[in-house]
């Protein structure tokens, strides 16, 4: 019997576990290895590790929680969990069932593309959708947004503070009104309603339905995200953001399922790895407290 078991094993749920080990909990950290940073070649924004590639981070981080002994690791998912007594039943993705006082959601999100050949493949490089973790290194160079949504006008109105020049691409997903168009002018964006049928080059150019090109240094799109399927089947509420479904939680990351927390991209709209680190070392001590607090021994 585990005090907490932690489904997703990346920066947030590893900052939950160390809050749980060192405070002498037995903690089980279930881990399917598919950050949502894999693609990146380097990590930027998170203090003390700016610029090393995210396999590092996480190997180190891994191993620093690896030397507690109430540690346990395993490799998988959770595939789903029902409530047992004043716990929980947990059956992981190997058909094996473990059991918690409490859970802690980790798991993350998965990033929908808009479907344009071209732009899987440069994601994480040249394409990306956070201009704090990834525009400084375009080097004020041409930049341009792929409009996905609404979200995409504040995306092209931040983007020109890391670009020489910015392009942002309509490509019939957002409708502009005369003030919208007055936002973007004022901030030097250049608006292209033109389609875009390919992204292609060694960095990131665009191609245009009429024919046209467009030369870019980089481009940032705003993708859409999904919960693992684990988070409806506990019935844990979602608030609809403007990326997608966002767990609720309160201020110490408890879901609205008693003794389920959440933590990390899958619980919060703005994305960073301090953000989640933050988020996690919070969850963890919420579901430790809640442990404390509730006479769990």
């Amino acid at each position: 019997m585990f005090d907490v078991i932690v489904a997703g094993g990346s920066y947030a749920g590893m900052a939950a576990a160390l809050q749980l080990v060192r405070a002498r909990r037995k903690v089980l950290v279930v881990d399917a290895g598919r950050r949502r940073n894999r693609f990146a070649k380097a990590s930027h924004g998170l203090l003390g590790q700016d610029g090393r590639s995210p396999d590092a981070i996480h190997a180190d981080a891994k191993a620093q929680l690896s030397n507690y002994p109430d540690l346990s690791w395993r490799e998988g998912r959770v595939a789903a969990a029902e409530r047992e007594g004043d716990g929980f039943a947990v059956r992981l993705d190997d058909g094996a069932v473990v059991q918690a006082w409490r859970l802690i959601l980790a798991t993350g999100v998965s990033d929908r593309l808009p479907d344009v050949p071209g732009l899987a493949e440069r994601w994480g490089d040249t394409v990306a959708s956070c201009p704090y973790c990834h525009g400084y290194e375009f080097g004020r160079g041409r930049l341009g947004v792929l409009a996905a949504g609404e979200l995409s006008l504040h995306h092209a109105l931040l983007v020109p503070e890391w670009a020489s020049s910015t392009v942002l691409f309509t490509n019939g997903m957002l409708d502009l009104t005369g003030q919208q168009r007055e936002q973007l002018a004022a901030r030097n964006v250049t608006v292209e309603a033109a389609a875009v049928t390919e992204v292609f080059g060694d960095k990131a150019s665009v191609r245009l339905r009429d024919g046209r090109t467009v030369a870019l240094d980089g481009l940032f799109v705003a993708t859409r995200i999904e919960q693992d399927p684990l988070v409806a089947k506990l019935g844990c509420a979602t608030s609809e953001g403007p990326m997608g479904p966002v767990i609720q939680t309160d201020e110490v990351k408890m879901t609205t399922v008693p003794g389920v927390f959440a933590c990390g991209d899958a619980a919060r709209m703005m994305a960073s790895l301090s953000l989640a680190i933050g988020d996690g070392a919070l969850a963890g001590i919420g579901a430790h407290r809640s442990l404390v607090f509730d006479g769990i021994a």
